[in-house]
């Protein structure tokens, strides 16, 4: 008889990631290598100013809109707002609502090709209210979040205690992702919806699709592809 294999010790040894051979070898298959016969191409209409309100929204009428789709925030049949950690945030800034950071979203394109979107994009004219932006932290008009950390004795209790302290700020930080953002929006039976993208959390988007466009969990099916990098941004 042949003595028994011995045991494989899982300390130690080398894991190898899931889909770190088909990234080295260039066969993973990103958002932008999947190909959509009949897709669409979408385009977001983004906010110019830092803070104001949006007076109107106005569509040139020399331009022929019916080779694109517009979406504004009256379409959006569930809440809008992007279901997250908190409701502070509107899938897309309504006409007469308020506008709190530059590039947030007004309005969705989609076209059957870019240079149709790209001059759809270019017809459009939103004037706004412009009102004073918050740029020091000192002047914001909200808190989002307080933490307060108590540990050992009190300071009462202490001896020659000496007090230290400081103002210390770093800048902004934004990951840099081996690929960019993206998605794919597939309409399915029964009024569904399958998204595929470039995300690290697909829970996240299935709770926000479910409300903004009031499906249930069946209808709103989320599929995470290849990742290139996320770092918490995706």
């Amino acid at each position: 008889m042949c003595p028994p294999p011995a045991p494989v010790a899982a300390v130690g040894r080398s894991v190898p990631r899931r889909e770190g051979v088909d990234k080295v070898t260039g066969r993973a298959r990103y958002t932008d290598d999947l190909a959509i016969p009949g897709a669409w191409y979408g385009k977001t209409v983004r906010s110019t100013v830092p803070r104001g309100r949006i007076r109107s929204i106005t569509l040139d009428p020399a331009f022929d809109w019916t080779r694109v789709v517009v979406v504004t925030a009256d379409d959006i049949p569930g809440d809008n707002v992007v279901h997250l950690i908190r409701d502070d945030q509107p899938v897309l800034a309504p006409t007469g609502g308020a506008i709190r950071h530059k590039e947030e979203p007004i309005l969705l394109l989609a076209a059957a090709d870019r240079s149709t979107l790209e001059e759809a994009a270019s017809h459009i004219r939103i004037e706004y209210e412009s009102l004073e932006p918050v740029y020091a932290l000192e002047k914001a008009t909200e808190v989002f979040s307080t933490v307060e950390i108590s540990k050992g004795k009190v300071v009462e209790d202490l001896q020659d205690l000496e007090v230290v302290e400081g103002t210390f700020r770093v800048g902004l930080q934004e990951q840099l992702y081996i690929e960019p953002q993206g998605a794919i929006a597939i309409p399915e039976a029964g009024g569904g919806i399958k998204v595929i993208g470039s995300l690290q959390c697909p829970y996240y988007v299935h709770r926000a699709l479910k409300r903004a466009l009031k499906l249930t969990d069946q209808q709103a099916v989320v599929v995470q592809a290849e990742t290139g990098g996320g770092f918490g941004g995706k």
